[in-house]
């Protein structure tokens, strides 16, 4: 008789298997001038935009409006499970437009009733309570990913003890390999692999208006260049500000090249950098079927011009 098939090992999530990779975070954050944050407490499916008890046809409408206004949309919520009124929606909830481009850093809030009243918000930055106060999105959507939900919520949680006013889950954020991600607003800084612990360091370093480079994948306004140029400059030059090594233009070489600019001191560093692939190769989602090089970015040159 043949011997009975054992059971297959379990996949590993994406997160530890990126953990244990070691990929690299600079240069990941997804870009965008600012976010359309929509209240929607309760469940959200893979989709959160239309798969929610948000009315899928104005989901549909918002991203389209958002996109066009280089905007990232994402639903946000209260940490913790909603009550039955939230989830139906019998009370009015906020919505938020950031902009975070640099110098023009401001969240603006505002109400809303029905789902349709979304599609009649200007995203010019023209209406809502202007806010200057730090705002903290934890990614925990767990319908998109699962790392998200086991490494976000416990991160959402610990942050919301201390900072309540300033914390929500939000859906989907991209890189779902670096949970538990974290968006620091308004300047739309991405951070990765965040834990319960060090939310509390990011949160404190950006109400001094610095970042925390070890967790830093980037800044939303700039390109992934230029992102993984301002953390090799941070790395070698130092600076904490959160304004600090601002990008100055990004120039394609061909070839997966770029030569980056970033201002220093009245003068502009210029930062050569390839985009390659990490060296071990794997899943990047907990979705994904085929395995595939992390992209990260190698530095080729740094000159310091006037």
């Amino acid at each position: 008789m043949s011997e009975p098939r054992s059971a297959a090992a379990p996949r590993e999530r994406c997160s530890f298997a990126a953990q244990r990779r070691g990929d690299a975070l600079p240069g990941t954050a997804a870009p965008a001038l600012g976010f359309f944050l929509i209240e929607q407490p309760g469940p959200w499916g893979r989709f959160a935009l239309t798969q929610s008890g948000l009315d899928p046809v104005v989901g549909r409408g918002v991203s389209a409006r958002g996109l066009e206004a280089g905007l990232r949309v994402l639903t946000i919520r209260r940490p913790g499970r909603a009550g039955p009124a939230e989830a139906a929606g019998t009370r009015r909830r906020r919505w938020a437009l950031v902009d975070a481009r640099p110098g023009r850093e401001v969240t603006r809030w505002g109400t809303f009733g029905s789902d349709a009243e979304l599609l009649e918000v200007p995203l010019d930055g023209s209406v809502g309570e202007p806010s200057y106060d730090p705002l903290f999105l934890v990614c925990t959507h767990g319908r998109h990913d699962a790392c998200c939900a086991i490494r976000g919520r416990p991160v959402a949680a610990s942050l919301a003890e201390a900072r309540p006013q300033q914390t929500w889950e939000c859906s989907h954020v991209g890189g779902d390999r670096f949970a538990a991600n974290l968006i620091a607003l308004p300047h739309g800084l991405y951070y990765g692999r965040v834990d319960a612990q060090s939310v509390h360091d990011v949160a404190a370093a950006h109400e001094r208006a610095e970042v925390v480079p070890r967790l830093l994948r980037g800044r939303s306004r700039w390109p992934p260049a230029t992102q993984a140029a301002q953390q090799y400059a941070r790395e070698r030059y130092g600076d904490l500000a959160i304004g600090a090594w601002a990008g100055a233009g990004a120039l394609p070489l061909g070839d997966g090249r770029w030569q980056v600019r970033l201002r220093r001191d009245g003068g502009h560093l210029v930062v050569t950098i390839a985009a390659t692939g990490g060296p071990e190769p794997g899943l990047l989602t907990c979705h994904a079927t085929r395995p595939a090089h992390p992209p990260q970015y190698e530095v080729l040159s740094c000159v310091e011009v006037g």
